[in-house]
């Protein structure tokens, strides 16, 4: 008869296999998931599996903080509190400074809540976790399409300006803008044959973009001019 020895699993082994951690991670998932899905249809950086990862992640640690701890350290969330610090250089990889704007911010600020929500998953706080997600969604999915109808934001836009005469495309761009009380920053200006083109770029709502936009093709001293999305938003 062969004896059988009996198997013992440390505490944190424990709650690995425990169902009540593997309902929290899960559940961190898809939250993270579920944020994740937008900012992936929006093509950014930071997308589907980045935000799965650091919701699970953030709910692993929380986790890992209270059993590590034990029941008698008075302080069991000693590893739970540098998710924050971890996530705050997470975020900040994400931030580029270019000459006309700050990009990355929204998606920097998702990265922290994402994160947050982690924690509450792993907290077993599944409700607030729930609400949390909804307001990310919502604030990421309908708030910027408010802000683009309503004229609030201000998207850069790449324009091209080709015209014969230089000097005289260069007057009527510039009365254009002093209308707009908007100012030329200069990209770029080559000659291409017996076309002169000038590259600038501006920042503006929508509408005004459509508005800049119309009086420089309805001038008589430019040829063609065509605009380009410069830069993602956030």
């Amino acid at each position: 008869m062969i004896a059988t020895l009996p198997i013992h699993f440390s505490t944190i082994e424990q709650m690995a296999f425990s169902q009540g951690a593997t309902t929290r991670l899960l559940m961190a998932c898809a939250m993270g998931g579920l944020v994740g899905v937008e900012r992936e249809w929006r093509h950014k950086a930071s997308g589907l599996r980045t935000n799965m990862l650091i919701c699970m992640g953030a709910a692993l640690f929380t986790i890992l903080s209270v059993v590590i701890a034990g029941d008698v350290s008075p302080n069991r969330g000693q590893i739970a509190s540098n998710i924050v610090q971890g996530i705050g250089f997470l975020g900040a990889g994400l931030i580029l400074h270019t000459r006309s704007r700050v990009l990355g911010l929204t998606s920097a600020a998702t990265v922290w809540v994402v994160a947050a929500i982690g924690m509450a998953c792993g907290a077993g706080l599944y409700i607030e976790a729930a609400i949390a997600t909804a307001i990310v969604y919502s604030a990421l999915r309908f708030i910027g399409l408010m802000e683009g109808r309503t004229g609030w934001k201000r998207y850069p836009m790449l324009y091209e300006v080709r015209g014969r005469d230089q000097k005289t495309m260069f007057e009527a761009v510039l009365a254009v803008l002093d209308r707009e009380h908007l100012r030329l920053n200069i990209v770029d200006r080559d000659r291409l044959g017996e076309q002169e083109r000038v590259t600038f770029t501006l920042s503006a709502s929508r509408t005004r973009h459509e508005h800049l936009l119309a009086e420089l093709v309805a001038s008589d001293a430019t040829d063609k001019v065509v605009a380009f999305d410069d830069e993602e938003d956030d």
